[in-house]
C-alpha cells in the first residue's frame, strides 16, 4: 500500500510520514493573531491543516492537534492601549469571532486552543532554562537569544547565517525576511503596557517563545507535525527551533509543513499590512455560500501552491459542490453498508497520501462521476453499484465536507414524476406539463433524458 508522504520544509524534500509514537499523531498549528477579524488568506491556511487532520484520520492515526491563540504581541498590546482595554477585553471579540468562523467552513476543532496570556510562567520557565544553557543575555530590562550559540540557527529556512553581526539584536515581534537577529524572549515593561511580575522582571513575553511553551506543555519536547503558512517559516519557526532545542537538547519537530499565499487578483500576497484581505464575513455578504469558499480555498491549488482568489474561483466553486449534491441526489436512497469501488478509492487515497494532493484526488472524483452519470442515464446503474458510487461520494467527504447528502428521496417526489410518466404515456401533456410546475414549485427540477427516462434535482 502506498504510504503517506509529506513536504518536510526542514529537508525541503516530500518525506514518508512516520509517527513517534505508533497510531497516534501530535501536531502543532499556528493559530490566529487576534487583533482583528481573520481574512480568508489566513483560512487557506486554516483549512490546509483541517484537510492535514482529515488525512491523517482517514490514514487511521489519532491526532491530537493543538492550535495557539496569540493574545498578547506588538499590535495587540497598541490596540488595546489606544482603546483604553485590558488585553483580554480587546481580544474577546475576536477569539469568539474566530470559533464562530471555524463553524461556518466546517473546520475540525483541535484538541486545545492554549492563549498565551494564560502560560506566563510556562514561558518564563523555559527562558530560564534557556539562561542556565548559555543562551540569553540580558540588556535595558529585556531577555534575548543570542543565536550565535545555536550553530543550527537558519536550517529550515535555508539562510546563510555566517556573516551574522555578532550582538545585533531585534525588538519587534516581525522584521525582515533573511535578517537574523538576536530575538527578544522577554521585553520589559514599557509605560502604560500591560505587564506581568516575573523573576525575569516585569514585562511580557515576545511573540516567538509563545508557541514553544504552549506546543512542548501539550505534545512534549519532541512531536510530529508543525503547521502553518509560509511567512512564518522565517523568523517565526525558525526562532521556534533555536529556542527549544536549545532549552532541551532534543529535535523539536520532525515534520514541518507550511501552506503557500492566498493572493489577490494583482498576484499579492492577501495581508493586512497590504490591505488587500476580505473576511470571510465581507465574502459572505457578497452572497457566496460557506460550502463554495471552503471548496475554492481547498481545491483550487495545491496547498504548496499559491491561489489566486477571485469571483471566477468562488463561482466555480460553487458550480462544482452543486454538481456533488446533484449527484448525491441521483444515488438517491440506498442500501447502507456498501464499500467505494476499489479503483476510485484507490486513486482517491493515493493523491491524497501524495502530500494532500487533493486537487489530484478531486479531479479523479469528477472523472468518476462523469462515467458513472453515463450509467445511470442508460439505466444500466445496479442498484449495488448505485451504492459503492454512494459510499465513495461519503468517503470523499469525509475530506471535502461540502457535500450535503438527502436523507432520502422523498416519496411524493417520486410519485408525482411517476404520475407524470403515466400521463405523458397516455398523451396527457397538459396534466404532466402541470406536475412539472407543481414539482418546480417545491423546488424538484426535471430533465427529461434521450432515453425516455427522467432524472430530478433539488434546485433550493
Amino acid at each position: 500500500m502506498t504510504r503517506l508522504r509529506l513536504h518536510n520544509t526542514l529537508s525541503s524534500q516530500v518525506e514518508e510520514f512516520v509517527s513517534l509514537e505508533s497510531g497516534h499523531v501530535r501536531m502543532y498549528t499556528c493559530g490566529p493573531t487576534v487583533h482583528d477579524y481573520a481574512h480568508v488568506g489566513n483560512f487557506r491556511t486554516f483549512l490546509f491543516e483541517d484537510l492535514l487532520h482529515r488525512v491523517l484520520l482517514q490514514e487511521g492515526y489519532r491526532v491530537t492537534q493543538v492550535m495557539n491563540l496569540t493574545d498578547v504581541e506588538d499590535r495587540i498590546i497598541k490596540k488595546a492601549a489606544d482603546r483604553g482595554q485590558t488585553i483580554d477585553d480587546f481580544t474577546e471579540p475576536y477569539i469568539e469571532a474566530f470559533f464562530e468562523d471555524l463553524a461556518t467552513l466546517r473546520i475540525q476543532r483541535a484538541a486545545r486552543y492554549p492563549r498565551a496570556t494564560r502560560h506566563i510562567f510556562e514561558m518564563v520557565a523555559l527562558i530560564q532554562r534557556l539562561t542556565d544553557n548559555g543562551h540569553t543575555y540580558v540588556a535595558d530590562g529585556s531577555t534575548y537569544f543570542r543565536i550565535s550559540t545555536f550553530p543550527r540557527y537558519g536550517a529550515l529556512a535555508h539562510l546563510d547565517v555566517s556573516g551574522l553581526k555578532s550582538g545585533a539584536r531585534v525588538d519587534v515581534d516581525e522584521y525582515g525576511k533573511d535578517d537574523p537577529r538576536d530575538f527578544a524572549l522577554w521585553k520589559a515593561r514599557k509605560p502604560g503596557e500591560q505587564s506581568w511580575e516575573t523573576p525575569l522582571g516585569p514585562g511580557r513575553p515576545g511573540w516567538h517563545i509563545e508557541c514553544s511553551a504552549m506546543s512542548m506543555e501539550y505534545l512534549g519536547e519532541t512531536f510530529d507535525i508543525h503547521a502553518g503558512g509560509v511567512d512564518l517559516i522565517f523568523p517565526h519557526h525558525e526562532d521556534e527551533i533555536a529556542q527549544s532545542e536549545g532549552a532541551t537538547g532534543k529535535q523539536f519537530v520532525r515534520y514541518w509543513l507550511h501552506a503557500e499565499f492566498l493572493q489577490d487578483a494583482m498576484g499579492e500576497k492577501m495581508s493586512k499590512r497590504l490591505k488587500n484581505f476580505s473576511t470571510l464575513r465581507d465574502i459572505l455578504a457578497e452572497g457566496y455560500k460557506p460550502r463554495a469558499i471552503r471548496y475554492a480555498l481547498l481545491t483550487g491549488a495545491h496547498y504548496r501552491s499559491p491561489l489566486a482568489f477571485s469571483p471566477e474561483l468562488l463561482k466555480a466553486a460553487d458550480s462544482a459542490v452543486k454538481r456533488l449534491d446533484e449527484f448525491a441526489v441521483r444515488l438517491g436512497t440506498v442500501e447502507g453498508g456498501a464499500e467505494p469501488p476499489d479503483e476510485i478509492r484507490q486513486r482517491w487515497d493515493d493523491a491524497l497520501r501524495d502530500d494532500l494532493n487533493l486537487p489530484a484526488a478531486v479531479g479523479h472524483l469528477f472523472d468518476f462521476i462523469k462515467a458513472f452519470n453515463t450509467r445511470l442515464e442508460s439505466g444500466q446503474a445496479t442498484p449495488e453499484e448505485r451504492a459503492a458510487a454512494m459510499a465513495m461520494l461519503r468517503h470523499a467527504n469525509r475530506i471535502l465536507d461540502v457535500i450535503e447528502f438527502p436523507e432520502a428521496i422523498d416519496a411524493e417526489v417520486e410519485r408525482l414524476i411517476a404520475e407524470r410518466k403515466a400521463a405523458r404515456d397516455r398523451r396527457d401533456f397538459a396534466r404532466a406539463d402541470e406536475i412539472r410546475q407543481q414539482l418546480l414549485a417545491m423546488g424538484i427540477q426535471l430533465d427529461d433524458t434521450k432515453d425516455g427516462g427522467t432524472r430530478w434535482k433539488r434546485i433550493r
